[in-house]
């Protein structure tokens, strides 16, 4: 009686944990059925002309022929590749420095600097736009693409510092002690060795701000009015101006835009995921 029941109560457990494990599968594909079918209807929906899309059958490149008459696309994509290269660039140099001089170097008042660079994340975007746009339009820095990195910078540096700083302090302070003792300077310490040891953390940094930069609408919008300094999101935002509500063309582009930002998430998604959790982990 006493074997039976213990079989009974195993094949129970047996079942309950494949049940479990149908149940977090059949979780996981209906997420990715909803996160997937944006960019199915999307894609099915730029291979159709404005009156197959009506029709709801059929299928041509009449729109992707329309999208490059109307939009110069290549040269703001080019624009776009520029601004967020540049971005990215500012924002990895100025954060792995102040994240070097919060999370390693020990001096009077670098919480309190910490506390203020840390406290700029919690003021809204929307209130920083208007000043920002007054004081780079006075320097001539707007309708100029610098200008629009300058922004995209300040905007990305202070979570990007935290992220440098919080990971560089989780590293042995050993390393340090020891490369002094061997007669590095901390400039020296910092390229030789800081710097290889927090790729993990450059890498997350560098992915989070190509997704968020690629895919901004409103810096672009107010900083680059210019037809020739545009980027591909703001050039997409004209397409209801030159066409009225012609999805298909509009499809066309969002999906020229999407896909970059997909690509670099796909790539660098084991070093994105590797970066964060060596982050918490030590």
């Amino acid at each position: 009686m006493t074997a039976l029941s213990f079989g009974n109560r195993s094949e129970v457990s047996k079942w309950r944990r494949r049940g479990g494990r149908l149940l977090i599968y059949a979780a996981l594909l209906a997420t990715a059925v909803v996160m997937l079918y944006p960019f199915w209807s999307m894609g099915i929906t730029s291979f159709r002309s404005l009156t197959q899309y009506y029709a709801g059958s059929g299928f041509s490149l009449a729109s992707w022929h329309e999208l490059f008459q109307s939009l110069p696309v290549l040269h703001e994509m080019l624009n776009s590749i520029i601004l967020t290269v540049g971005g990215i660039a500012v924002i990895v140099a100025v954060s792995s420095t102040a994240g070097y001089a919060f999370g390693v170097l020990h001096y009077r008042f670098s919480a309190v600097i910490f506390l203020v660079v840390i406290s700029s994340m919690m003021i809204p975007m929307q209130s920083m736009i208007i000043p920002e746009f007054v004081n780079l339009a006075k320097l001539g820095f707007v309708n100029h693409l610098y200008g629009a990195i300058l922004v995209y910078a300040a905007l990305g540096a202070p979570f990007a510092t935290f992220l440098m700083t919080t990971y560089l302090r989780r590293l042995p302070e050993e390393l340090i002690e020891a490369a002094l003792i061997d007669g590095l300077g901390y400039t020296r310490i910092f390229v030789r060795i800081m710097l290889p040891l927090a790729l993990p953390a450059i890498v997350v940094i560098a992915v989070l701000q190509f997704i968020q930069i690629w895919d901004d609408l409103l810096v672009g919008l107010l900083f680059l009015q210019t037809p020739a300094q545009r980027p591909i999101t703001v050039g997409l935002a004209t397409i209801p101006s030159q066409h009225l509500l012609n999805v298909p063309v509009l499809m066309a582009g969002s999906l020229i835009s999407a896909v970059p930002a997909i690509l670099v998430y796909l790539v660098f998604q084991r070093y994105l995921v590797t970066g964060l959790t060596m982050g918490i982990a030590k």
